[in-house]
């Protein structure tokens, strides 16, 4: 029986979309593609067998990799 002070590790498709907070179709479209031009990069993820898994040290070190932005400058004014 899991305690549920465990910390897991390697997260599900379903659980890692909750934790970064994209879509799991964002999560799948970049694993299929790999990276494109003028996309958000996915974070990286193992597979053990059939399974997809992505590890919660990489999608910390993914999150924190992410371009940070004090406000979004647009053609004709400031958004955010």
């Amino acid at each position: 029986m899991q305690s549920n002070n465990t910390h897991k590790r390697a997260y599900t498709e379903q659980e890692t979309s909750a934790y970064i907070g994209m879509s799991r179709s964002f999560l799948r479209q970049s694993r299929m593609e790999g990276h494109r031009q003028n996309r958000t990069e996915a974070p990286p993820f193992i597979k053990i067998g059939r399974a997809v898994r992505y590890l919660k040290e990489d999608l910390d070190q993914w999150l924190d990799n992410q371009r940070k932005y004090t406000q979004l400058i647009c053609d004709g004014g400031v958004h955010a």
